[in-house]
């Protein structure tokens, strides 16, 4: 049936997930009119199928190693097991809240929303079912899908991130292939649920865009978990049974598991939707657009996933209220993408803002320090019983450009070190903050003390 029925707005955004309804929201709110086109549920794999799911399966991972270690801190409890359905409960309750208050906002806002599978049809022209959405601009928030391998085939014992939110029960031996983001976040909660975990991973090192100290620290923090770390090895081929899953390496070594978990990336979810058609320039499947997020063609943008860099949530909420605010007439700067922060939720946590010390090198020579503040020296580190550290990285006589954490609840000071890195910010204006004690914030403080030549509780 053709699409005949047209509507015309300012604003037509294509993908309900962080950046489309943030994109949305925002243009609402500066008086646009606005529709909003979901093929799925609204909120995108960020709320449904990752960034929130995974951090609750995180936190019952927490509460689990919590239960499991209790006698440490003179508590007496056990861990008598993990009730999975228990925790797909509590999980969907998380999930579920949010997502009645974004359906809310949205409607709140005023904002059209189209359930539905939308493609382009033109760059200014939304097609769903036998609508025709038309808009002076239109927003490509598309979002991404989980990757697989070649010759891999998806089912019970061969699973991605999406098919681990549906498990029922804990499996016994797990293996992960992919040492990325979503691979030592999912080997973390399996091996706090009690499975054994073993992490293949072709790369020399785990989470191998962060600096090589985090990759060195989350590995030695993994072995000490008694999970299996294999860098610098390939995956070759997988075999399924009724009993289990049988993964063979490059050079014919086998590993048996009862579940096999593909962390490999996550792709851009373009292909078929009329992109090229309108003009738009793929690589790789990726939408190039330039850093104020146009696609070059007239009144076409592309936000979230589907643009090549860091494949973060909180990127694409930025880039679509960019976008709003652009459209809208108004000039926002656009984002600086090394000064987005990063955080990889495992246990102990990997965050990070700013250059590498690698990167620093590359873009300043030898006119590079670092310096590694051991959370040995932390008290409220201690009381927690994580081991980590904060390694700096500066240019010499100049700003702080990187900030890099590993430890328990280190994610939670990523805010600060993102300031300190956007706002180019010298050890010693940081040193003369005064952060309180005790608390692991104190960690920054106490290494912008020592960068700044007054070390006080140094542990090198």
């Amino acid at each position: 049936m053709p699409a005949t029925a047209e509507t015309t707005h300012d604003l037509v955004v294509l993908g309900g997930g962080s950046g489309g309804y943030a994109c949305a929201l925002r243009a609402a709110e500066l008086g646009l009119s606005v529709a909003l086109v979901e093929k799925d549920l609204l909120g995108g794999t960020c709320l449904h199928r990752g960034c929130i799911p995974t951090k609750a399966l995180l936190h019952a991972a927490e509460v689990a190693d919590a239960a499991r270690e209790a006698s440490r801190f003179g508590v007496r409890a056990s861990l008598e097991g993990v009730d999975m359905a228990g925790v797909t409960t509590y999980r969907e309750g998380v999930v579920g809240r949010l997502h009645r208050g974004l359906q809310g906002l949205v409607k709140a806002r005023k904002v059209e929303y189209v359930e539905g599978e939308g493609r382009l049809d033109g760059p200014h022209t939304v097609v769903v079912g036998d609508r025709r959405l038309v808009g002076r601009h239109v927003v490509l928030a598309t979002g991404s899908y989980a990757r697989t391998l070649p010759g891999l085939e998806l089912g019970e014992r061969v699973v991605t991130s999406d098919g681990a939110l549906a498990l029922t029960e804990v499996p016994g031996r797990v293996v992960v292939l992919g040492g990325g983001v979503i691979g030592v976040e999912f080997a973390s909660v399996m091996r706090s649920f009690g499975a054994e975990v073993t992490v293949v991973e072709a790369l020399p090192r785990l989470v191998a865009s962060e600096d090589p100290a985090s990759s060195a620290a989350l590995e030695r923090a993994f072995r000490k978990r008694g999970i299996t770390v294999r860098t610098d090895t390939r995956f070759a081929s997988a075999t399924t049974s009724a009993d289990g899953v049988t993964v063979s390496l490059e050079g014919g070594e086998t590993l048996e598991a009862d579940l096999l978990l593909v962390a490999v990336g996550r792709g851009p979810v373009t292909d078929g939707l009329g992109y090229v058609e309108a003009g738009v320039r793929l690589e790789r499947g990726f939408v190039v657009t330039d850093e104020r997020c146009a696609t070059g063609v007239e009144g076409l943008w592309a936000v979230g996933d589907i643009v090549p860099g860091l494949q973060l949530a909180h990127r694409g909420f930025a880039q679509g209220i960019l976008v709003a605010e652009q459209i809208a007439g108004l000039s926002p700067a656009p984002l600086v993408e090394s000064q987005i922060p990063r955080v990889t939720y495992c246990e102990p946590e990997v965050a990070s803002v700013g250059l590498t010390e690698e990167q620093a090198r590359a873009e300043h020579g030898d006119r590079v320090q670092t310096y590694e503040y051991t959370l040995g020296g932390n008290g409220k580190s201690q009381i927690l019983g994580t081991q980590g550290f904060v390694k700096l990285v500066r240019v010499t006589d100049g700003p702080v450009v990187g900030v890099h954490m590993v430890g328990s609840r280190m994610g939670e000071q990523i805010g600060e070190a993102q300031l300190i890195v956007a706002w180019d910010a010298f050890p010693e204006d940081v040193a003369a903050l005064v952060h309180a004690h005790p608390t692991q914030n104190e960690a920054l403080g106490e290494a912008h003390l020592a960068l700044a030549g007054k070390p006080l509780h140094a542990h090198n």
